[in-house]
């Protein structure tokens, strides 16, 4: 079983920021038990110079959240034009520390659909969370270092 550590990344801020308990929510407009401190939304990156083996334009809409873990649609772009789109998930690991990963299918030009995995444990920040992660695409091996923040 893989563990998608953009939500365990995200559990983490909520822990980090003060929140004792949050409320599992399938909805973005209901109100959470976190308050202003949700992990709920969209999380995204922006690496101005990409590297031939990272992946960039991180995209995750975190939909659900416990107390230990969160969840939700995720997507990047990779080497070769691939574009990934999955799920990620995460647990969280210790205040600071999430495990997570994420996987999904990648498709680019001339290329069938095939599946792709990433994965990691993130460090949270105070308005941030630093995802350095490592994984197979079908066009080979990639690895990096995003920040994602709320928007």
């Amino acid at each position: 079983m893989k563990n998608t550590s953009f939500a365990i990344l995200l559990a983490s801020t909520l822990v980090i920021t003060g929140c004792t308990s949050l409320e599992h929510k399938s909805s973005l407009t209901e109100p959470s038990a976190a308050g202003s401190n949700s992990l709920l939304g969209n999380w995204t990156s922006s690496t101005l110079i990409p590297t031939p083996s990272t992946c960039t334009d991180f995209k995750w809409n975190v939909t659900e959240q416990t107390a230990a873990s969160a969840k939700g649609s995720f997507s990047a772009s990779c080497p070769g034009d691939l574009k990934f789109t999955g799920n990620a998930e995460g647990a969280l690991k210790s205040p600071t520390a999430i495990e997570w990963s994420a996987t999904g299918n990648a498709a680019g030009p001339g290329l069938p659909s095939c599946a792709m995995a990433l994965k990691g444990t993130a460090s949270i920040g105070t308005d941030a969370i630093t995802i350095p992660y490592a994984g197979d695409t079908c066009l080979g091996k990639v690895q990096g270092i995003e920040t994602l923040k709320k928007h």
